[in-house]
């Protein structure tokens, strides 16, 4: 319920808040709020570039649903996509057996598809011995 209000009032958030967010994600951690929770971060950092070190911690974080966020937190975002930030947040998430990684990876990149297939083929190609079935399975959905 919180999660849902946070996405409503997403465009009244401040870099301050990003701790805030990474708490909720840490203590309130299962897919369906974290799916909601990412959406909201992503609003923030498209809006705080900056952030996107922090983002990028996450990436290497111990807790999945950190690294989950940090997946996605781009998703919708097109040709708008910080496309080096997505690339190193998904190379620390490779050769994982984590379902909620790799699924994660697999969305990641399927949406970016979208916008970029010729990217989305690249990265798979190149990082496919590294790639768990199920994130190349999710890619690769419209390529």
């Amino acid at each position: 319920m919180a999660a849902n209000y946070l996405k409503t009032m997403q465009s009244y958030l401040t870099k301050d808040d990003l701790p805030k967010l990474e708490r909720l994600v840490v203590t309130k951690s299962w897919w369906d709020t974290v799916d909601i929770l990412d959406r909201v971060v992503g609003s923030l950092v498209y809006d705080k570039p900056e952030l996107g070190e922090i983002i990028f911690q996450w990436s290497l974080s111990d807790n999945i649903w950190l690294r989950r966020v940090a997946i996605d937190h781009q998703l919708l975002r097109k040709e708008k996509t910080d496309v080096q930030l997505m690339e190193k947040v998904l190379l620390n998430n490779l050769n994982q057996t984590e379902f909620f990684i790799n699924k994660a990876i697999g969305w990641a990149l399927r949406d970016y598809s979208k916008t970029n297939p010729e990217w989305v083929a690249s990265f798979i190609e190149k990082n496919k011995e590294r790639m768990a079935e199920l994130s190349i399975k999710e890619a690769s959905k419209y390529l």
